[in-house]
C-alpha cells in the first residue's frame, strides 16, 4: 500500500495542476466553445483530443527530459524553485487581473509571430489537428510545464523515479481532457453558458488559487532559507573549535 501512494499522489499532482490551468480563458477553450456550438459535440470532442494530446507530449517531455537535467545541482535546484515561485506568482496576478480572453501563458510579441507562423504552415482542417495544432504553436505551454515539472520534483510531490513521472504525465492528461470535455458537451448544448464573462469569472478564481499555491510556496522557500542560514550559523563554532 505504502508503495502505491506516492504514485497516486504524483497523478493527483499532475491532475489538478493540469486542471487549474487549463480552466482559465485561453485561445483552446474560445475554439471548443464556438466550434461546439457551431458544430456539434462530435467536432468538439476531437478538437479536445487534439489539444490534449499536444499538452501531454509537452508535459512527457518536460518530466522526462528538460526537468531532469535541471535538477543535476543544488545551485540550478534553488533557481528553479524562485522561477517557479515567480511563473506562479506571475500567472496568478495575470489571471487575477484578465480583462480580455488571451492566452493563458504568453511569452510577448516574438512568441506570437512564432504561434501565427506555425499554424500558418501547418493550416489545420480536422478538428482533431486544430486542437493539437493551438497547443503545439504556443511554446510557453513547454516553459510552464518545465518550471511546474522541476517544481512539483524538488517539493517530493511527484516521485523523481519514471513511474512517477508517468503518473503526473497520464494525470495532465486526465486533468486537461476532463475540463475540456466539460467544455465540449456544455457548448454543444448552448454555448451561452460559457460566455466571455463567465470564462473571464472562472479565471479569477484561478488566479486566486494560483496565487495562494505562491503564498505557500514563498513561504516554503523562506523557511527553507532560514533553516540554511541557522545550521551555517551552527556550524561556523565547531568550525573554530577544530
Amino acid at each position: 500500500m505504502e508503495s502505491i501512494y506516492p504514485i497516486v499522489r504524483s497523478g493527483l499532482t499532475g491532475f489538478f495542476s493540469a486542471l487549474l490551468l487549463a480552466i482559465p480563458v485561453g485561445p483552446v477553450n474560445l475554439t471548443i466553445i464556438n466550434e461546439g456550438a457551431r458544430r456539434g459535440l462530435k467536432w468538439a470532442v476531437l478538437i479536445t483530443l487534439g489539444a490534449t494530446t499536444m499538452e501531454i507530449i509537452y508535459c512527457f517531455v518536460s518530466f522526462t527530459g528538460l526537468a531532469s537535467f535541471l535538477l543535476t545541482g543544488a545551485y540550478v535546484k534553488a533557481v528553479m524553485e524562485l522561477c517557479s515561485f515567480v511563473f506562479m506568482l506571475g500567472m496568478g496576478i495575470k489571471f487575477l487581473l484578465a480583462k480580455s480572453v488571451s492566452a493563458p501563458i504568453n511569452l510577448g510579441a516574438t512568441a506570437d509571430k512564432i504561434e501565427a507562423r506555425i499554424e500558418e504552415k501547418l493550416h489545420p482542417h480536422s478538428a482533431f489537428m486544430i486542437g493539437f495544432v493551438r497547443v503545439l504553436a504556443n511554446p510557453g505551454v513547454m516553459v510552464g510545464w518545465v518550471v511546474l515539472a522541476a517544481q512539483f520534483i524538488t517539493r517530493s510531490w511527484v516521485t523523481p523515479d519514471f513511474s512517477g513521472r508517468l503518473a503526473c504525465v497520464v494525470g495532465v492528461g486526465l486533468g486537461t481532457v476532463s475540463w475540456f470535455l466539460v467544455l465540449s458537451f456544455s457548448s454543444s448544448r448552448g454555448h451561452g453558458k460559457w460566455s466571455e464573462k463567465t470564462l473571464l469569472r472562472i479565471a479569477h478564481i484561478s488566479g486566486i488559487a494560483l496565487l495562494i499555491f505562491a503564498l505557500i510556496d514563498g513561504v516554503w522557500i523562506a523557511k527553507q532559507m532560514s533553516d540554511n542560514r541557522r545550521e551555517n550559523r551552527n556550524s561556523y563554532p565547531s568550525l573554530h573549535h577544530q
